[in-house]
């Protein structure tokens, strides 16, 4: 339980971050479009609480979340856009509460879970550390999309470093999910993390290479920024072609986002 803890803590400190954003909104700033077409602050917020139930659900009540993933494979189109939308209903301060209240729950099923068990979800079983790993990647790539739809400038943290693991470790799904072969050697990655630390991954000798801030690497593989914009390079055809198509989530291969500047 040692190993994982520090994953638990990382995920509560990046939602308490993304909390004081939105704990003091006025109401109308609720509604102000995010750079996810269709999707307001108040719907990112959603999103999370909703995700945060199902995997609250996932960890503690099994039949309770394979109602979850019936509903997913009625509308495997709508179903995320769904979920956000009835707790968008429930208005602002309800929001709030249920998404506080809820990563609070989740959190506790979280240090109680038995270590070495593995939990349904919408993909492969996953660990309680797994989950938190997903929760806080997902926190992070939202609460991105509303410091933009705020104007306002987050400082990085060395929690990245999760969101960086989870990319570096889904990068034959991307080329899967896009019906391309992964190539077969890895690659070596090389970032710079907010801190001035290297963080490494894949072996020293790797003919293939990407380098940059752990910052950029991440906006790139949560599609919350364009390859043009940011500073994460590539040696090598394949690992060149991964960067156009990096992704740390799960789900079908997004839009992107426009370069700066571009028409939309």
């Amino acid at each position: 339980m040692s190993d994982v803890l520090p994953v638990f803590g990382d995920l509560r400190d990046e939602s308490e971050e993304l909390d004081q954003l939105v704990g003091e909104l006025a109401e109308e700033k609720w509604a102000r479009a995010t750079p996810a077409e269709g999707w307001t602050v108040a719907h990112q917020i959603a999103h999370l609480a909703w995700t945060d139930r199902a995997a609250w659900y996932a960890l503690t009540d099994a039949d309770a979340f394979h109602g979850e993933v019936e509903k997913a494979l009625a509308n495997p189109d709508s179903f995320v856009d769904d979920g956000a939308e009835t707790f968008v209903r429930r208005g602002p301060a309800a929001l709030l509460e249920q998404w506080r209240t809820g990563r609070a729950a989740l959190g506790r099923a979280l240090h109680e879970a038995p270590a070495g068990t593995r939990f349904p979800w919408f993909g492969p079983p996953m660990s309680a550390a797994s989950m938190a790993t997903g929760r806080l990647m997902e926190t992070w790539a939202h609460g991105q999309d509303v410091a933009d739809a705020l104007g306002v400038e987050r400082r990085a943290t060395d929690r990245l470093r999760h969101v960086a693991r989870i990319a570096v470790r889904a990068r034959n799904f991307a080329f899967g999910l896009r019906g391309l072969e992964a190539p077969d050697a890895d690659f070596r990655i090389e970032l710079t993390a907010p801190s001035g630390a290297l963080w490494t991954f894949g072996p020293d000798d790797a003919a293939q290479r990407v380098t940059g801030p752990a910052l950029d690497f991440c906006l790139l593989a949560t599609q919350r920024a364009h390859r043009d914009d940011l500073a994460v390079r590539a040696e090598g055809p394949d690992a060149d072609r991964w960067l156009d198509i990096a992704q740390a989530f799960a789900g079908p291969p997004g839009a992107g986002r426009p370069p700066k500047g571009a028409a939309r």
